[in-house]
């Protein structure tokens, strides 16, 4: 039996749960416990989960961690 495609999102740069996970690289599961914890932003329409690219985008620099300063002697004047 051939398998049909799933639908795309019809508003461009709408995701879903597995277009974010593929975009992210983590899990459909972890995607999942992110919008159970309200972690992450996203609009719920009916039963439907969609994420925005844009708001993805923004959390994602949010989050981000920056890696240590060197420590670095007193500069002698």
């Amino acid at each position: 039996m051939p398998t049909e495609p799933r639908p795309r999102s019809t508003r461009p740069g709408l995701l879903d749960i597995i277009d974010l996970a593929s975009r992210l690289g983590v899990t459909e599961r972890f995607i999942r416990r992110l919008i159970h914890e309200r972690r992450i932003p996203y609009y719920k329409v009916g039963h439907l989960v969609r994420f925005d690219a844009s708001d993805v985008d923004h959390w994602l620099a949010l989050h981000r961690v920056e890696p240590p300063q060197p420590n670095r002697p007193p500069r002698r004047t």
